[in-house]
Order: structure tokens, then C-alpha cells, then sequence
């Protein structure tokens, strides 16, 4: 059982390296594998939503330091984030998709939370259509609860919010079939390797 504990040398490392017919024939059953779990089991779909959010620094703050303009928006992004997860918000898409909220904020969906500029909503589900709605209809209520906040003074009143990519969203694969055939042919020859060096028998 020794050979399980000793490092690999030099022989052992040329060995491997002379082996690449091997290594051409186990990047191709890895990277077979992968895609046959992409095809048993594929990911699910992702759709993106975009909302455009425009501070305003110029007529926020026309005469302050960077600083301040800082923690103004670390501040407002802070606020419109937690309009995005509010129960509000959250209930509306429950109610609508028939999905429990905590599956909701578990997994199905994802923010991109930028400063400035555009936020990305995404939303994952194994129906392409209702990955479109979903993340659809989040960022359409996140839009409608922001700009009623700013009307009841809670967001600052310069903040502009445009749900600018709502409508006939692209749906694709959470994870591409290229991924699971790098995966595949990674994890074969990692394992591969491992077992070549450390478990087997070395001839003395």
C-alpha cells in the first residue's frame, strides 16, 4: 500500500506523457459523457430581463464631493436591490407563476446588480416560455414598485427606472452543451491521472 503514499517521478511523468493515445481516446469518452448527461438531464432554461436605472448624479448632487456621490448610490442601490427581493414584489411573481417565494429567491431567480445603467434579471426553469415570463414580469414589478417609491419620496426623486428589455426575451441553456463537454473530458483524464499515479501498482 505504499505506492498510494509515494510521489509520482519522473518515470512516471514520462509514462503519462507517452501515453497519448490514451489521452486522445479519454477526452473524447469525457467529453461523450458529458454530453450525455446534458441530453439525460439538460440544465435549465435562463431568460434575462433588463431595466435601465439612472441615477442622476448631476441634479442629485450638483455640488458635491465624489464621496458623497458615493454613498448616494451605494445608498439608492441598496434601496432598489431590496425592492427586487421585497415580499411585495416576491408575492406578486408567486401568485402569478403558482411558484412557492422561497423557490423564488432560492433558485429561480438571479440579479445583476450594477451602480448605474442596466440591472439584469435572469430566471431559470426547465420551460423556456416561463423562464421568459418570469424574468419578464420580475422586471416589470421591480419597475412599477421602484417608481412608486419614488412618487411616495422613498427612492430620491431623481432616480429613473426603464424596463428597457422585457418583451420576446432570448431563452438559452443555463449552462451551454460546451460546457459539460470541457467538464467531461476534464474529469476523465483528472481521474484518469489520479489513478494511474496513485493507485496503481507500480512494476519495480
Amino acid at each position: 500500500m505504499k505506492f498510494l503514499f509515494t510521489s509520482p517521478s519522473l518515470d512516471d511523468l514520462i509514462r503519462l506523457l507517452r501515453a497519448w493515445r490514451f489521452w486522445m481516446l479519454g477526452a473524447m469518452l469525457g467529453a461523450l459523457i458529458g454530453a450525455a448527461v446534458y441530453f439525460i438531464i439538460p440544465p435549465p432554461f435562463r431568460a434575462q430581463a433588463t431595466v435601465n436605472v439612472d441615477f442622476n448624479l448631476e441634479q442629485a448632487w450638483p455640488q458635491e464631493t465624489d464621496r458623497q456621490q458615493f454613498y448616494y448610490l451605494e445608498r439608492e442601490s441598496r434601496k432598489l436591490e431590496e425592492i427586487a427581493w421585497s415580499d411585495d414584489v416576491m408575492s406578486q411573481l408567486s401568485s402569478e407563476f403558482t411558484i412557492p417565494v422561497e423557490d423564488l429567491r432560492g433558485y429561480k431567480l438571479h440579479l445583476s446588480q450594477p451602480a448605474e445603467a442596466g440591472w439584469h434579471f435572469y430566471a431559470d426553469d426547465k420551460n423556456s416560455q416561463t423562464a421568459a415570463s418570469l424574468a419578464s414580469a420580475w422586471a416589470e414589478a421591480f419597475t412599477a414598485k421602484a417608481q412608486a417609491d419614488v412618487e411616495a419620496g422613498n427612492i430620491n426623486e431623481f432616480v429613473k427606472l426603464e424596463a428597457t428589455q422585457s418583451k420576446n426575451l432570448l431563452k438559452e441553456r443555463r449552462t451551454p452543451l460546451s460546457g459539460y463537454l470541457l467538464a467531461g473530458s476534464v474529469g476523465f483524464l483528472t481521474l484518469a491521472v489520479f489513478v494511474l499515479l496513485f493507485i496503481s501498482p507500480k512494476n519495480k
